[in-house]
């Protein structure tokens, strides 16, 4: 009879799936503009504290360009920029002509043709019957395939880091069959004042410890509730010191009426004016010192970027730390800039994870944000649209 006990359990303990999920429920949290080495300064014990309950990443490279709508979309999409449609904070589409996709401009953030060209992971959640939360995340205003969270929040900036954790919270403590199986959070006080002081500032270490607290509140709640949950930990991109000293005039390289700028700073995207294209390329294709320009079609192909409708003619991108304008600097300025080239260390963006799926103290090497997304659809268990990421690099960190 034992042995045949024990035949009956190796037979059943063979036919478990490779990953057996203990989770209640993942949270994806992004501190926009949290430079890897943030976690070095000692200003974040709460985060120091997950990492060693789970796994942190030397470094996560983000998708170029290194800016805030392209890269968050990348992350729950497993989708390059190029092939997720959010090639840039500022846009044009020869598809929606006489609009300008920009983060202010409310009417385009919501219109989901801008974003159809890839599912995120709510939305993939939703139409599997898995309930989802986002407190913000670039796209989840909009109905993506005709499909929005159960949950989710205009944006608000004025919105505190302790307020946006309460209101997850008060997500978790709902009843089982209310209760959201994923949720987004996103804090933005770190990039903000990366960008208005510079990313070695004292006021950005307070930004930063600040965050640190909200998510060790989260993560205390998280324990008093007793529910068993993944937290997984982003950035979308590092912070490079800047200043009006290192500014590259467009407007004293090309002539202003051969171009409109779609986009300046650490990389501008340039549409040639009518007939001026050949103008611009003469211009442009220069040498410079701290600047290299590509025609869309040449734009190396580490970049992974130039194919989409949307990139325009012209990409121009900066030496790390020096800026592209079409107009002079306010004398004096300084501060943070990124969209650099996404190698560079000051761009590396941070990654940890913890929960009841993740192995304790887990040192990960560097990898693309792309991989993220398949990471977490294997959490959840949900199918993965087609995508640019890979779990190769994520997978050790789990439990079997």
């Amino acid at each position: 009879m034992h042995r045949i006990l024990f035949a009956l359990f190796a037979v059943v303990a063979t036919a478990q799936p490779a990953f057996a999920q203990r989770a209640d429920a993942v949270i994806l949290i992004s501190i926009d503009g949290f430079r890897s080495d943030y976690l070095d300064r000692g200003v974040t014990p709460n985060l120091n504290a997950i990492a060693e309950t789970g796994a942190r990443a030397a470094g996560m490279r983000p998708s170029f360009p290194s800016i805030t709508f392209p890269n968050h979309y990348t992350i729950v999409t497993g989708k390059r920029p190029d092939r997720n449609g959010i090639v840039s904070n500022s846009m044009e589409d020869p598809s929606i002509p006489g609009v300008k996709f920009s983060l202010s401009n409310r009417e385009a953030v919501i219109d989901r043709r801008w974003w159809d060209e890839a599912e995120p992971i709510w939305v993939t959640a939703e139409k599997n019957n898995m309930r989802t939360a986002t407190m913000f995340w670039p796209g989840s205003e909009a109905p993506i395939r005709g499909v929005r969270p159960h949950d989710w929040r205009i944006f608000d900036g004025s919105l505190s880091a302790e307020k946006r954790v309460k209101t997850v919270i008060d997500w978790l403590e709902r009843p089982v069959g209310e209760r959201p199986k994923f949720v987004t959070l996103y804090f933005d006080d770190v990039d903000h004042a990366g960008h208005v002081h510079g990313p070695e500032a004292k006021e950005t270490n307070e930004a930063i410890a600040k965050v640190d607290a909200a998510i060790g509140d989260l993560w205390s709640s998280i324990s008093k509730l007793n529910l068993k949950v993944d937290v997984v930990i982003v950035s979308d991109h590092g912070m490079a010191a800047v200043s009006a000293e290192r500014t590259i005039r467009l407007d004293q390289i090309a002539p202003t009426s051969s171009y409109r700028m779609l986009y300046g700073g650490p990389y501008a995207a340039l549409v040639p004016t009518e007939g001026q294209k050949a103008v611009l390329a003469s211009a442009l294709l220069k040498p410079n010192p701290h600047m290299q320009c590509w025609p869309k079609e040449k734009i190396p192909r580490r970049f992974n970027y130039g194919r989409n409708a949307r990139v325009p003619a012209f990409i121009c991108l900066a030496q790390t730390g020096w800026q592209i304008s079409d107009r002079a600097p306010q004398p004096g300025f300084s501060g943070g800039a990124h969209g650099y080239d996404p190698s560079a260390l000051e761009m590396r963006a941070m990654f940890l994870a913890a929960g009841p799926d993740f192995l304790r103290a887990q040192k990960i090497g560097e990898f693309d944000n792309v991989d993220v997304y398949p990471l977490i659809m294997k959490l959840l268990k949900l199918p993965a649209e087609p995508n640019d990421g890979s779990l190769k690099t994520l997978r050790p960190s789990l439990k079997p």
